[in-house]
């Protein structure tokens, strides 16, 4: 009822969802600003120097392609080639951290560790290399959606012998590049790798087996974590002391009415989204959450299953994934009310997470929308979810914001800057209340690959201009504003580059 309560004086004190927090504060002389991206997005050379065929090569090549413009990262932005320039960029940003993936296929082109590509090897060792130059941090991710097509052929998340598939990986990572790198983000968005590439057609592989696919995935991509991080504990740790982490998709959620029945449908969508993935690396308990195995094992035996569809965690195996992660990384987004009976999905597909649930989304009217229809932001989302995560699992976490940004048309520029400042103010609010957050990475650098929305969404920093041969990178309104804040360590809300500042040609 805690949290009913809050949100509708939230909701009633922000008109317009306009905030600005107390004048003043600043962010800690530690606190990391830095940006994201992911190897598939931004690199392009899917096919050069070796690299193998990852399942988003496969998935893009279809007839029809599944992407809205029917474009494919095959060139993306052309990082393989222009890493110099995207790290030109970070500096002129001022960032001191960037945070990328390493394409698995890349470094090992059959999936498995028989053979290790010397090229790819040496284009991360550059970046690397480059970056630190510069004093910029870099942060590694080491499985950010492109699983190798010849291990989705054995069944990927869904075979139990990808646990040591991805071992096998994060071993020859953690040795070639650990003497550099010192924190690691395993996997990225458990959700989006099971539900949306397992059990629907959005995501690579797009198996659209749910209800079953999605569930045996989100068990065993929570074991390939632990397993890399009890690697790192066991071979690497001493040597070259680094931190080992996970990083989160993390929408908020909160009811749409203040009856029970809203209150149990938010809680019961939190743990189909969320803490599914969360609960059995940070709770005390392990393993998955409780109202939603007792919901799935319900549905499941109505529907003449002799077992549960999602399968549970063994003592052994929840003591092995419970507790292995140096911190949680957030990737926020988006937010949204829940009812019980409003908004319900029409003869949701059985079985289905959707079905399992059952739950209503609703985003009011007055909140900010991105381009993306699903998109929209609450107030104080950003601080809701990490005081949520506090709260639940009441520990001393560290986290970092990996991912938080926001598509929107061109000219349309006020938007995105009111975002980044109104969950940064979220960040501060955060800090004030005792929250370990340790760093901020906006999402993104540059216009990318977006998935299935292709190069239709516009998430960058600096605009990508395609039509030029070079893929010429040019700072948007909203670069400006964060290389501000950066420098300053505070939001000032009356800042806006000058008319002369935007009309440079290239760079900040």
């Amino acid at each position: 009822m805690k949290t009913v309560i809050f949100w509708i004086c939230v909701v009633s004190s922000c008109p317009g969802l306009a905030r600005v927090g107390p004048a003043g504060r600043q962010f800690p002389p530690d606190f990391l600003f830095g940006t994201s991206s992911a190897s598939y997005q931004v690199e392009g050379a899917w096919n050069e120097d070796g690299k193998g065929e990852s399942i988003w090569d496969r998935f893009v090549h279809r007839d029809p392609p599944p992407a809205k413009d029917g474009s494919t990262g095959d060139v993306a932005n052309d990082s393989y080639h222009k890493y110099k320039r995207d790290i030109q960029m970070l500096r002129e940003l001022g960032v001191n951290t960037y945070r990328f993936s390493i394409s698995w296929t890349r470094i090992l082109p059959t999936g498995f560790s028989n053979y290790i590509n010397p090229l790819g090897v040496q284009y991360y060792n550059n970046v690397i290399d480059e970056l630190l130059k510069y004093n910029i941090e870099p942060i590694v991710t080491i499985f950010h959606f492109d699983l190798p097509q010849s291990l989705q052929d054995l069944g990927g998340f869904a075979n139990p012998l990808i646990e040591g598939w991805f071992e096998d990986y994060a071993r020859v990572v953690f040795g070639l590049y650990g003497d550099r790198v010192k924190k690691w983000i395993t996997i990225n968005e458990p959700r989006e790798t099971c539900s949306e590439a397992y059990g629907t057609v959005t995501s690579a592989p797009g198996l659209n087996f749910s209800g079953f696919a999605d569930y045996l995935c989100a068990k065993y991509v929570l074991i390939c974590h632990a397993s890399a991080y009890r690697l790192y504990d066991r071979e690497f740790r001493a040597s070259q002391g680094g931190e080992v982490g996970i990083a989160y998709s993390a929408s908020w959620y909160a009811p749409a009415t203040d009856s029970v029945e809203d209150e149990l449908a938010t809680e019961l969508k939190r743990q189909s989204e969320l803490t599914i993935y969360v609960d059995p690396v940070f709770s005390e308990e392990g393993g998955f959450p409780a109202e939603l195995s007792t919901r799935i094992a319900q549905k499941s035996a109505e529907q003449g299953y002799p077992f549960s569809r999602l399968p549970a965690f063994t003592e052994e195996e929840k003591e092995f994934v419970r507790g292995t992660a140096d911190f949680l990384g957030v990737n926020h987004y988006c937010s949204f009310l829940i009812s019980a009976t409003k908004n319900l999905q029409e003869n949701p597909r059985v079985p289905s997470l959707a079905d399992d649930v059952n739950v209503g989304l609703v985003i009011p009217d007055e909140w900010p929308h991105s381009a993306l229809s699903f998109m929209a932001r609450s107030p104080n989302s950003l601080f809701n979810v990490l005081s949520y995560f506090n709260a639940r699992y009441n520990k001393n976490i560290t986290y970092y914001i990996t991912e938080n940004g926001w598509a929107v048309d061109e000219g349309l520029e006020g938007d995105r800057i009111a975002n980044y400042r109104d969950n940064l103010e979220g960040v501060l609010d955060s800090l004030d209340a005792g929250i370990r957050v340790k760093g901020f990475m906006a999402w993104t650098l540059m216009d990318n690959y977006e998935w299935i929305s292709g190069f239709s969404v516009k998430f960058g920093l600096y605009r990508v201009d395609r039509s030029d041969s070079e893929l010429r990178r040019i700072p948007r309104e909203t670069a400006f504003v964060y290389k501000e804040i950066i420098k300053t360590r505070q939001i000032d809300h009356n800042y806006y580059p000058t008319t002369k500042e935007m009309t440079i040609d290239d760079g900040l």
